[in-house]
């Protein structure tokens, strides 16, 4: 009977559990929606944004000048912003945001550059500081839901950072959000801008046989002037780029909640099938040992 009993505990433990496991499903479904919107809605905005800078920076040529499309200048800090989320229970999210990090601090160190790390999220604050690695700054603020103004304010210190010479580059370790089923890990250049990467940022799609003839350049004439223009597209492309990734990684941290969630919730489903299964063997083994019993009683009683 203790065996019985032991097996019955388990198993509302198990159902308890798979209560808990559903709602944060749910819950996670949810936030996913709301997020995917956001990342779903702001992605063609950014891509255009590249894409007039590409035309605009295709144009100009060798002429393009601006402070953020300098090159390294060999001071040998990079700034690296790593985001991961300030929960768990979201499968292998954050340790694969932190494996793809921590290997490109290693590559860079090993080729004699030094680390600034920024932070974002617990769950990588938590890991760094185990590591015993120095934090140059944490940020708190932005959650499950980031604001534009938020990311912006980040986005201006980092732009004036690299304008000063302060840091050579300023890199983003986040997860990129491809699909719903597609999540990759991934270190984003956010400075310097490269004009030959946003000319094929901007860069219009190769042409079909149906398209095949002579091409027309467009000549472009600008109203203000070039410079202006750049002094007003290029900080937008980064404060753009940045809030996308921080809506990249909130939409994949949602959507890797839910579908741990979900697995978990399933297996619940399957302990408590097999548990269903143990008690009732159990129960059985309990009713045939007390028949026995009594059969044995009623034997002894007719001797």
């Amino acid at each position: 009977m203790a065996k019985a009993r032991a097996i019955v505990k388990r198993r509302k433990a198990v159902r308890n559990i798979k209560k808990i496991t559903k709602t944060m499903q749910m819950i996670a479904t949810a936030k996913f929606q709301k997020a995917l919107k956001r990342a779903v809605g702001t992605k063609p905005y950014t891509l255009k944004v590249r894409e007039l800078v590409g035309e605009l920076a295709s144009s100009l040529g060798d002429q393009v000048e601006h402070p953020l499309l300098r090159k390294a200048e060999g001071s040998g800090h990079i700034l690296l912003l790593v985001i991961t989320s300030d929960r768990g229970l979201a499968g292998a999210y954050n340790g694969s945001v932190l494996r793809a990090a921590n290997h490109y601090i290693k590559a860079q160190e090993s080729a004699g550059k030094k680390i600034d790390l920024y932070l974002s999220g617990k769950k990588g604050i938590n890991y760094f500081n185990f590591q015993k690695r120095t934090i140059t700054k944490r940020f708190d603020q932005f959650a499950d839901a980031p604001k534009f103004a938020e990311v912006e304010r980040v986005a201006d210190d980092f732009m004036q950072q690299f304008i000063d010479g302060k840091v050579d580059e300023v890199r983003v370790a986040y997860m990129n959000f491809v699909s719903t089923s597609t999540q990759k890990p991934d270190v984003m250049q956010l400075l310097p801008l490269s004009a030959s990467a946003l000319d094929q940022a901007g860069a219009k799609p190769a042409a079909t046989k149906a398209d095949a003839g002579p091409k027309l350049q467009t000549v472009y004439e600008f109203s203000p002037d070039p410079k202006t223009l750049l002094d007003e597209l290029l900080p937008l492309t980064v404060k753009a780029a940045l809030f996308q990734a921080f809506l990249d990684a909130t939409t994949s941290e949602n959507v890797a909640r839910m579908v741990a969630m979900k697995s978990a919730t399933d297996n619940a489903d399957e302990m408590v099938k097999l548990l269903t299964m143990q008690y009732n063997r159990a129960r059985q083994s309990q009713i045939t040992t007390e028949l026995a019993e009594i059969m044995g009683g009623v034997e002894a009683m007719k001797a």
